[in-house]
């Protein structure tokens, strides 16, 4: 019988030696997570204070594999303003140097 694994979304709270992390569940449970293939190999960055998925074992419900960080809203928000901002000035930028000719 293969091995069921749950996965949980959690917040990182401390990072500790060797990709191992700190994970925060919500339910006042903290899990101790490594860092999956992938995310190393992709060199991903995870930090204290990011969203991630946490897949735990239903043998060792303490220990987990991190095999996700999800995107934080705000900071999407965040880039895509400065996008924004960065356009209308490089367009009022123009119209002074078109009316300056």
């Amino acid at each position: 019988m293969a091995d069921e694994k749950i996965i949980h979304e959690g917040l990182i709270t401390e990072e500790l030696s060797n990709g191992m992390y700190r994970v925060d569940l919500g339910n006042q449970n903290l899990v101790l997570g490594y860092l999956s293939g992938k995310i190393r190999r992709n060199f991903i960055l995870v930090l204290p204070g990011h969203r991630v998925k946490i897949e735990i074992s239903s043998y060792d419900s303490t220990k987990g594999r991190i095999i996700y960080r999800i995107d934080n809203k705000k900071s999407k928000k965040k880039e895509e303003s400065n996008k924004k901002n960065l356009n209308t000035k490089k367009s009022k930028n123009k119209k002074l140097n078109n009316e300056m000719k």
